[in-house]
């Protein structure tokens, strides 16, 4: 992690993983500190890019209803930005990712049924720019470590 990061600055974001919503006060208790320093921490987190915002995690009910598989893409280099820009329309796409090794990206797809992402990878490999797709489903999450999920 960055290294202008003291452990309070750590502390707090481990608690916001665990619960964004937290309130400031809550949160300053916890870390024995003043609810104005906690606020302050958050806007300089956020001001520093170390925070790059908030969101919502979806209960295990409606994740586990969702089909979600890795898909990686080996594209050409010239047609890596118009591939980016049709990946970015598509709401199936959860994250992309560039690596190394055999693909240039890795892609998180969720749909809601298994037809849904069969037609999705049809329109990936058709896309212009892509030389080949190698697709695994997900079958269940053994680890997560981004908090709980109530």
């Amino acid at each position: 992690m960055d290294s202008r990061l003291d452990d309070l600055d750590h502390h707090l974001l481990a608690l916001l993983q665990a619960n964004a919503r937290e309130p400031a006060a809550n949160l300053a208790r916890k870390l024995k500190v003043a609810r104005t320093t906690v606020v302050a921490r958050i806007a300089r987190l956020e001001r520093e890019g170390i925070v790059a915002g908030f969101g919502v995690r979806l209960g295990q009910r409606l994740e586990q209803a969702a089909v979600r598989a890795f898909c990686g893409l080996s594209v050409n280099a010239k047609g890596a930005s118009a591939v980016m820009r049709a990946l970015e329309r598509l709401p199936e796409v959860e994250e992309v990712w560039a690596v190394s090794g055999e693909f240039d990206y890795m892609v998180l797809l969720r749909c809601g049924t298994p037809e849904q992402l069969d037609t999705l990878l049809d329109q990936l490999g058709q896309l212009e720019g892509v030389k080949q797709t190698q697709t695994s489903i997900v079958l269940s999450r053994k680890i997560d470590r981004r908090g709980p999920v109530s």
